[in-house]
This record gives C-alpha cells, sequence and structure tokens, in this order.
C-alpha cells in the first residue's frame, strides 16, 4: 500500500505576504479550493479563506490581514487518521504540510486522502458492515472483535461511528460468509443491531410473523 506522504502536492506555489488581495481572489475564483497557505520568507504564517479572501480589499496586501490566518497543519509524518481530523475540525479541502523543522513542503487535498482511504483493506476489501449499538458503560472492544472472531469471521476494521453519555454505535467491517451468525451474537450479548441485513435470518421470521398477523386481523 502507498504512503500518505506519496500524495503531497505542489502543484500550486504557496502565496507570498507581499501578494495583493486581488491575486488571492483571482486564485480562489478559478480553483475549488477552501484555503490555500502563505509564506513569508518561507515561513508559514497560515492559511486564508477563501470566504475570508471575497471580504477583503482588493488593493491592500495578504500582509494587511495577517490576523485573519488560520494556522492549522499537518506533518510529513502524520498518519491518516490524524491528517482526516484536521480537515474535518477546520472545515477544509486543503491542509499545508510542514516538516519536523517547521519547513513547508507541500499541502494534501481531500480527494487526495480519500483515494489513499480507499486503498485501505477497511474499504478495498469486499465484507459487510454491521452498525452495533449498546450502553455506553457496557461497551467493550476486546468483546466486538471476539464475537466477529468466535464465529470464524475475518475483522477488517471497526470504529466509534456515534456516542453520547449513554449510548455508543461501533460500526465493524468483516469478510462475508458468517454474518447471520455473527448478527445473532451479537443480540445475545444485548448489542442492538443498528443496521439492516438481509441475511438477519431473527428480522426476517419478525417480518414473516407480522404479514401473518396483518393478513388475519384483515380477514
Amino acid at each position: 500500500m502507498r504512503h500518505l506522504s506519496e500524495y503531497i502536492n505542489n502543484d500550486f506555489k504557496p502565496f507570498s505576504s507581499n501578494e495583493t488581495v486581488a491575486e488571492i481572489q483571482d486564485f480562489f475564483a478559478e480553483s475549488t479550493l477552501s484555503h490555500f497557505p502563505v509564506l513569508d520568507d518561507g515561513i508559514y504564517l497560515g492559511c486564508i479563506s477563501s470566504v475570508d479572501a471575497e471580504t477583503f480589499d482588493f488593493n491592500k496586501n495578504i500582509a494587511d490581514y495577517r490576523y485573519a490566518l488560520e494556522g492549522f497543519f499537518v506533518r510529513s509524518s502524520m498518519i491518516w487518521l490524524d491528517v482526516l481530523e484536521v480537515f474535518a475540525r477546520n472545515n477544509a479541502n486543503l491542509v499545508p504540510i510542514l516538516d519536523e523543522n517547521n519547513k513547508y513542503v507541500g499541502y494534501y487535498e481531500i480527494t487526495d486522502v480519500i483515494k489513499f482511504l480507499n486503498e485501505t483493506p477497511f474499504l478495498k476489501e469486499t465484507g459487510g458492515i454491521i452498525v452495533v449499538e449498546k450502553n455506553l458503560v457496557d461497551y467493550s472492544m476486546s468483546q466486538i472483535a471476539q464475537i466477529v472472531e468466535s464465529n470464524n469471521g475475518k475483522l477488517l476494521g471497526l470504529f466509534v461511528s456515534e456516542a453520547n453519555l449513554e449510548k455508543i454505535q461501533v460500526t465493524v467491517k468483516i469478510t462475508l460468509g458468517v454474518m447471520n451468525d455473527i448478527i445473532q451474537t451479537f443480540r445475545r450479548y444485548n448489542y442492538e443491531i443498528v443496521s439492516e441485513h438481509q441475511e438477519d435470518n431473527y428480522l426476517n421470521n419478525l417480518k414473516e410473523r407480522s404479514e401473518y398477523l396483518d393478513k388475519y386481523l384483515n380477514m
């Protein structure tokens, strides 16, 4: 599998702090980028937002709006999950990359990170997805893995997809072939199955009984 650093992009040079706002506005008008990095003599100052740039006086320089720059960035050594968090936290589709010496090395675009994620086994491998829910105080990641593996399932990945003070939902991806056995085992351990599955014999039986009852009552 490729390393995320292979997606470092340098197609566009970062803005210089002495460039005019008009130049920046023209740049954003021709791109779909939400932010772009600004440097001052090679030193990263922060990102300028396309939304902010629209409100600036086009006759001024970026340096005049230094206070408005957003200082987020990622390291070239960071794993994809941490990089994705920076994208989400800053509502951006581009994040600058600095090395361990704070030297600017390029940027990531969200589309490239998504391409990288599509190559991970969690998304690339064929499998089935189950979303389970349980009380937060009773939740155990190791128990979820044990349920899958005790039914001869291969765990491709899992993550907490929703949580509050009472409940927690976990999205689980497994290899196909033992889905119904795993679903029923989750139920025996008091997990609620949030996702729907054709292989779910329990729900299919309930549906058949409900249809029979409706037919009986309408006779």
